[in-house]
């Protein structure tokens, strides 16, 4: 069975929201945090934001790639910059790389048409 993106983030998030109620402060910090980190500064942006894919990708962590594919799209992220940020990934990554790659262009074309 092929794994939905649309699923994991939304399993993911309502976790998400449990970490909220236990740990506010932790969440708070991480929360200020990634918006410090992901601001428009002198690397735009969706630049970031194809760097943080990257990291996930590389990572192999399927929330990372959806919530971060998610971001990419509402930036207007082309195909094109997408393909060549996996690029990068699959030449430094090697094949484990290149198979999560491929779930990023999953989770690209689950949530471009949503």
């Amino acid at each position: 069975m092929s794994k939905s993106f649309a699923v994991i983030t939304g399993d993911v998030s309502k976790a998400l929201g449990k970490l909220r109620s236990a740990i506010p402060e932790t969440m708070k910090g991480f929360g200020q945090m990634s918006q410090g980190a992901l601001a428009e500064g002198s690397i735009s942006a969706l630049n970031k934001e194809l760097t943080a894919l990257a990291i996930g990708v590389a990572s192999r962590c399927d929330a990372c790639i959806g919530f971060h594919v998610k971001a990419l799209i509402k930036l207007g992220v082309t195909r094109e910059q997408l393909m060549e940020t996996l690029a990068i990934c699959v030449y430094m990554g090697g094949g484990p790389t290149l198979m999560y790659a491929a779930e990023a262009v999953r989770a690209y074309e689950e949530f471009e048409g949503a």
